[in-house]
């Protein structure tokens, strides 16, 4: 018997998360909107260079994944984040990135320190 989007286990629905987060341009779209503003199809096709089938195809797979919503009003498309814990998200996300560079910037410096071999 399937389970409902409900009634999933936790850890499905953390895939599905990481699955909506899995391309750098759905990642820099989130990141737009950790604003806290809304924005527009087309402020975000400025934003990020992309085309427009393209970005469509990013928003509906962050939609898919309750990352972001929608709304329309006349003839343009609103969107924002789902939940604002997404930016707190993104906030974690570059301070584990920031510090998983840095040590590899020491272990790159501590190798380079090491004596020569003499052969």
């Amino acid at each position: 018997m399937p389970f409902s989007h409900s009634q999933r286990p936790l850890y499905e629905m953390k895939a599905g998360l990481f699955k909506g987060l899995s391309h750098p341009f759905r990642v820099r779209v989130l990141e737009v909107l950790s604003d806290g503003e809304e924005h527009t199809v087309t402020e975000l096709l400025e934003d990020t260079g992309l085309e427009a089938s393209h970005l469509s195809q990013h928003l509906a797979v962050l939609r898919r994944h309750r990352l972001v919503v929608s709304e329309r009003r006349g003839s343009h498309v609103h969107y924002r984040l789902a939940w604002p814990e997404v930016a707190d998200f993104l906030v974690a996300a570059r301070r584990l990135l920031v510090q998983m560079v840095t040590s590899d910037e020491k272990r790159i410096t501590d190798v380079a320190d090491l004596p020569e071999l003499a052969e």
